[in-house]
């Protein structure tokens, strides 16, 4: 029986340049409403990835996996997309069913569209892309800018990311000497069949000034908007019972040592709890489930969770996204972060992303007596 859960690789190779901007730094460091273009691209693939692996710019390596913890593999990318990707293929695991290959200046395309690709990829195609009508008439023209022939704008399509392939397919493609702007390009030249699906307004190529205020508009719309952000953080000590159970991100960590707590514990969902709390103005974890509150006692991460989204929600405000680091020497998030990407999507209804770090044995984590985790939440008022 196949897994509920695919394994799927996100490649995002990231290593172009931001001139057209007219900026003095790689395209995928510019930001949006307060975060990189990189950081949006991986926050909305991060929910159906195994594994995520950005091909970033020469001299930018270090600054880019500080984003990330150790939930990215961040390496250097090539001098074209399509070496950056081959780069970045040589470093898929090889448990890997299908590999989603995105680009961080489409760094708005939903969750949703991506899992619409792998949804075709699961039925048995071997490469998936998603695609949008060309509304403006097409004609191809000489050197000398004369007209050659004009194409029937029906049967055209103007093709986005992700774009969605068999692990081995994509990896024979790659053996190409071609350089292709887009991997479906080296998948035709194979002859294998190539499927489309519609795409999305939202996935809009980011290259100019003017592209960062449309895209401004899909995350915060148009007009005056309240929009809020929110940090929370929770720490707990690992337990010296043997009995306790350890909880993190709504997930049951079998074998490892459960943290000390007044609830479950749950490091990663106190947290988050904390940052929407924080963000809708509505006090913070101690004062909504604090110790004093006995109906909280061994309450679990996931009630907690839900009766924070109930009440954000009913004070007005719609979460947009949350990124939560889980900050520990064990357990080791990185098997298990698309699992865990997975169930607090589906809890709070909205996109998640799940990095993890250790403090190279500095500090109470670094030393091994427990637990720590920081979010971030963005809402907006309905």
């Amino acid at each position: 029986m196949r897994s509920l859960l695919p394994k799927v690789c996100v490649i995002i190779p990231a290593a172009g340049s931001g001139e057209r901007f007219g900026a003095t730094i790689p395209k995928a460091l510019v930001q949006l409403v307060g975060r990189t273009l990189i950081e949006h691209a991986v926050a909305n693939m991060s929910p159906v990835a195994t594994q995520i692996i950005v091909a970033a710019p020469a001299g930018y390596v270090n600054q880019i996996r500080t984003f990330f913890g150790e939930s990215v593999e961040v390496i250097e990318g090539g001098a074209t997309r399509t070496q950056s990707v081959k780069l970045a293929l040589a470093k898929v695991d090889e448990d890997i069913e299908y590999v989603l290959v995105h680009d961080a200046a489409r760094s708005l395309a939903s969750t949703e569209l991506a899992n619409r690709v792998i949804r075709e990829l699961i039925k048995g195609e071997k490469a998936v892309i998603p695609v949008m009508p060309v509304s403006d008439t097409i004609k191809r023209i000489d050197k000398d800018g004369y007209v050659t022939k004009t194409y029937n704008r029906s049967k055209l399509r103007a093709v986005q990311t992700p774009q969605g392939f068999l692990h081995g397919t994509l990896i024979a493609a790659h053996k190409s000497k071609s350089d292709a702007t887009d991997d479906a390009g080296l998948i035709e030249e194979l002859g294998y069949p190539v499927k489309t699906i519609d795409g999305e307004e939202r996935a809009l190529k980011i290259t100019r000034t003017e592209d960062l205020e449309t895209a401004t508009k899909y995350l915060i719309g148009s007009g005056d908007v309240d929009i809020r952000v929110g940090i929370g953080t929770d720490t707990h000590a690992f337990s010296t019972g043997s009995s306790r159970e350890l909880w993190l991100g709504g997930l049951l960590w079998r074998g490892e040592t459960g943290v000390d707590g007044h609830s479950d514990g749950d490091v990663a969902i106190h947290a988050i709890c904390d940052a929407l709390f924080t963000a809708s103005g509505l006090g913070d974890l101690g004062s909504n489930f604090g110790v004093d509150r006995p109906e909280y006692k061994g309450a679990s991460g996931e009630q907690l969770l839900r009766e924070t989204l109930q009440r954000v929600n009913l004070a007005g405000f719609a979460i947009q996204n949350i990124s939560v680091q889980i900050i520990g020497n064990k357990p080791k998030i990185g098997p298990r972060r698309s699992e865990l990407i997975s169930r607090l999507s589906s809890l709070l209804e909205a996109p998640v992303s799940v990095s993890a770090t250790t403090t190279d044995g500095l500090g109470f984590t670094g030393e091994g007596k427990g637990l720590s985790a920081i979010a971030t939440a963005l809402i907006v008022r309905k």
